[in-house]
């Protein structure tokens, strides 16, 4: 499979689970799936593809950019479904406000904001230099000033990258490969207590035990809980296992979809799925645009 392939299917595979999962939003469990419902996409995918953009236009991964990206799609009302992290942030940057100062500080920022839009940087940047590290929390900074929305986003980050490079395989294997590479915090605490759970524990269960909100230590650890099951499960499987979960659900969708989608690559996604997708022809061209740029900066 192609790294371009691998590329396109994350982006893609993100918006087939946001697309999917929105209309059970903060849903309680027990979820009853409703195969009739009209998919929708939210800014999960619409801020992913605005960080697409970003980097393809510039040859970048400048969070001044990223920052003025999203403030061209919130002026163009292409946005949708914000957080109140975010909505802050964007407002403020509407009005000229500093990309560094206007994030969202304190506990009420340890949302999987940042989390659910990182997805773009696990191709461009290393994970493993300070200055990669850098530029992923300033990126994070955009929206959320806190250390443990940053450190939710570095785990989805670095599990792509993961899939991307070979390094993970669709093993149940996933949450012990990033948590050594992952700064002390909750979030990293949680993963290790999903890494100890008892093989074959569902994500429902895991869901009902540890909560599938979109505070970030719930919702991340849930979704690379769910990642680590794609072999087992298959995508459509994981995704509506997700949904059967409550909570949080399109984000905690649209970051497993992403993590699976770099598995499977855009030619092992599930074609009816794909065929469903919103603004599908227009979500691959920015894609495929953005996985282009990636490979003319890798050395």
């Amino acid at each position: 499979m192609s790294r371009l392939d691998r590329i396109t299917g994350s982006i893609l595979g993100g918006a087939i689970g946001d697309a999917m999962a929105g209309p059970y939003e903060g849903a309680t469990r027990p979820v009853t799936i409703d195969r009739q419902l009209e998919w929708r996409l939210s800014d999960d995918t619409q801020l992913t593809l605005a960080t697409c953009e970003a980097i393809s236009n510039s040859h970048q991964v400048d969070p001044a950019i990223i920052s003025s990206t999203f403030v061209q799609w919130y002026r163009n009302s292409l946005l949708t479904g914000l957080g109140a992290s975010t909505s802050k942030a964007l407002s403020e940057l509407n009005v000229g406000g500093h990309w560094a100062l206007v994030g969202r500080k304190g506990e009420m920022a340890a949302g999987n904001g940042a989390a659910m839009r990182i997805a773009p940087l696990a191709f461009c940047l290393n994970p493993q230099l300070p200055a990669g590290r850098q530029v992923i929390r300033d990126v994070c900074r955009i929206t959320h000033h806190n250390e443990e929305a940053y450190a939710g986003a570095l785990a989805i980050l670095l599990a792509i990258r993961a899939a991307y490079l070979g390094t993970w395989v669709g093993e149940a294997n996933l949450l012990r490969l990033i948590i050594p590479y992952l700064p002390d915090s909750s979030v990293r605490d949680r993963l290790m207590e999903f890494d100890e759970l008892r093989p074959g524990v569902t994500l429902e269960n895991a869901a009902t035990q540890f909560g599938s909100s979109g505070y970030v230590v719930e919702s991340v650890p849930l979704a690379l809980l769910g990642a680590q099951q794609i072999t087992e499960l298959g995508f459509e499987e994981l995704i509506e296992s997700i949904v059967r979960s409550g909570g949080d659900t399109d984000t905690i969708a649209s970051m497993a979809g992403q993590v699976c989608g770099t598995i499977l690559g855009k030619t092992g996604l599930p074609k009816d799925m794909l065929r469903r997708l919103p603004s599908k022809e227009r979500i691959i061209s920015i894609a495929e645009s953005f996985a282009n740029t990636v490979m003319e900066l890798s050395p």
